[in-house]
């Protein structure tokens, strides 16, 4: 028979791991081996405390098994409580910490071992983990849910590699402070507040899934697939130019925010001439890691210029390769290496900047040049802190978001004129209250408000500054205020796609339909990669415009990159209802149930401010079939 002297049982499979094991035996091979051999006898011991089995145990992993999913969750939670302990008398840059995750599943038995996609599972939620944390799927989180002190922080249905099926996944929060705030999707006395505010936060989070009740990680949205049917991108009368992210060369992963910090500069920078189109980092940081040729690039983006580059810093020293390549002809235009002390990198990247636009004949006067190329701190140690603070800021976690602030914080402290610290700072309050990660949101939008004045105040020609306050006039219902903080910053940095972006969001709400459609559009060129928040709200101009069909067509495209954000689908339904095609429109409503099942029609849309636009949308998607 199929199957026969296999045994299968139902359990629950914990995967731990220990982070930046690879950092920590570079710098000291012995002491992690001894630290590691302490880690692993800690988790045997809590592991059989709690009934369970350890399967296997390579390198810096581990895997158990145990009958009781709550023993698990306990003998999980307790685990990380006792690493904690530990740590605290240890220097953060040698504490080991561990991820794990959790599943409830059925696997096959063979022997000692375990086999299934229920290991898959385990193995995949322990790479969804933080540092310190513990990720469940959806099904440990039914049984465990009534029946544990602990909260629960809902992360939406995540792809993970080789699972066919997303999987519901849950963070635990088990620290004393915060153990017993349950933050899934459920009712709640908050629930009216939460999906009206909910409807604004996905516009400006700066995170593909900022929903309340569906967050889930940014990396997760970038599908790999490109659609090979889709058409070139037309060229600019502006010389057009894609930064692809500079190659690592320092032998050492933890390098990366180094190398995609210079990228991003360098992309920033660009952006801030106005004669030049410069695609944003969200889009050409897709190809990171991919090989790709450059006639494929131009072709995609819609650009006739492409910098390649790789950056290696070693000690004092780093070395820096940049090259300019016209896409079409794969002629290289310009190349140069630059070997310097680190002292002298910003140097280095004006360098480049000048010998670009030097090379693609743009005429810019001297004092737009000298706006551009500087910079805003002298400090090589404090800009090194905030590369490394977006590094942590881009993962749109709370406890990544913390250490995010301090080390701007750090910056601040090394110096205090640096303004683009304290937008950064600003930026991480303004994700506290966005994500809910605030007791007191009001007090946190004002400290995000502080900091973005203050940047202001030391340079007024911030882009990031202006559109930071812009947005939490937003916030404040203060839309004239907005939009002139907003305009302001698209006058200082033409190409950032999301300040592009954010200014017609609010065009939008203002019931200026037309002004968001021409700013979302240039924030679709820039960005053709852009967060569905953005692709939901030049949709929703479109149709609030009575243009159903351009809507349909273009809340597709979103979907090509987000098939299953919900914000997509909403304002999509509503748009079939309105051209008669009924049966789509339905699919599209049953979609929307499915991704989030508490969905009321009066509370989508409540941020627009013209009645009109409200009822309009409302309209749509009552044809639809959604209440």
């Amino acid at each position: 028979m199929p199957g026969e002297g296999l045994k299968r049982k139902l359990v629950a499979i914990l995967s731990a791991d220990a982070v930046a094991y690879s950092r920590l035996m570079r710098a000291d091979e012995e002491a992690t081996v001894r630290e590691l051999g302490a880690r692993r006898t800690l988790l045997y011991e809590i592991i059989n405390q709690y009934g369970g089995r350890v399967v296997d145990s390579p390198g810096d992993n581990m895997l158990a098994e145990f009958d009781s999913v709550v023993n698990a969750v306990n003998g999980a939670v307790n685990i990380q409580k006792e690493i904690k302990l530990r740590n605290a008398d240890i220097p953060h840059d040698r504490r080991m910490e561990f991820r794990i995750g959790i599943n409830l599943g059925d696997v096959i038995f063979e022997g000692d071992k375990i086999y299934g996609d229920g290991v898959n599972i385990a193995s995949r939620l322990e790479g969804l983990a933080t540092a310190g944390g513990i990720s469940i799927s959806g099904t440990v989180y039914e049984h465990i849910k009534n029946k544990l002190h602990l909260g629960y922080h809902y992360l939406g249905e995540q792809e993970v590699k080789n699972i066919s099926e997303p999987v519901r996944v849950y963070r635990i929060l088990w620290e004393p402070e915060i153990a017993g705030k349950g933050v899934g999707p459920k009712r709640s006395g908050k629930r009216r507040r939460q999906l009206a505010i909910a409807a604004i936060v996905i516009l400006f989070a700066g995170a593909a899934a900022a929903a309340i009740w569906m967050v889930a990680r940014v990396n997760n949205f970038y599908s790999e697939k490109t659609d090979s049917t889709t058409e070139a991108l037309p060229f600019s009368d502006r010389a057009s130019i894609a930064v692809l992210p500079f190659k690592n060369l320092s032998g050492d992963p933890e390098q990366e925010y180094f190398s995609d910090g210079i990228t991003n500069d360098i992309i920033t920078d660009l952006s801030k001439f106005g004669e030049l189109l410069v695609i944003a980092s969200n889009t050409v940081f897709t190809f990171k890691g991919k090989s790709v040729n450059v006639k494929d690039i131009s072709r995609e983006l819609g650009v006739r210029y492409v910098i390649e580059g790789s950056v290696q810093k070693t000690g004092a020293k780093v070395r820096i390769n940049a090259q300019l390549v016209e896409a079409n002809s794969g002629l290289h235009l310009w190349a140069e290496r630059y070997e310097r002390d680190l002292n002298d990198l910003f140097a280095v990247q004006n360098e480049i900047l000048k010998t670009i636009v030097t090379t693609l004949a743009i005429r810019i006067d001297t004092r737009e040049r000298a706006r551009v190329l500087r910079k805003d701190t002298k400090s090589l140690k404090a800009y090194d802190l905030v590369l490394r603070g977006w590094d942590y800021f881009s993962q749109t976690k709370r406890p990544a978001n913390m250490q995010a602030r301090q080390l701007f914080e750090k910056a601040i402290e090394l110096d205090p004129l640096y303004a683009t610290a304290y937008v950064a700072l600003g930026r991480t309050y303004l994700h506290s209250f966005l994500y809910g990660w605030s007791e007191f949101p009001d007090q946190t939008l004002q400290q995000a408000y502080t900091f973005g004045h203050k940047a202001l105040s030391l340079d007024e020609s911030n882009a990031s500054a202006h559109a930071l306050i812009g947005i939490i006039y937003r916030y404040r219902l203060q839309h004239d205020l907005a939009v002139k903080e907003l305009e302001r910053a698209v006058e200082l940095n033409p190409n950032d796609a999301r300040i592009n972006a954010y200014l017609g969001t609010v065009m939008n709400y203002i019931g200026r339909p037309d002004d968001a459609i021409r700013l979302l559009k240039t924030a679709l060129r820039l960005d053709p990669k852009m967060i569905p928040g953005f692709y939901m709200h030049l949709g929703i101009a479109y149709y609030l415009k009575g243009q159903y069909n351009q809507s349909i067509r273009t809340l597709n495209s979103g979907l090509v990159w987000y098939p299953d954000h919900v914000f997509i689908h909403i304002p999509l339904a509503a748009a079939y209802a309105q051209v008669g095609r009924l049966a789509e429109a339905q699919n599209s409503a049953a979609t929307v149930l499915r991704l989030h099942p508490f969905f009321e029609v009066d509370f989508f849309g409540t941020a627009f401010v013209n009645p009109a636009d409200r009822n309009h949308l409302a309209d749509g998607l009552r044809k639809a079939g959604l209440n």
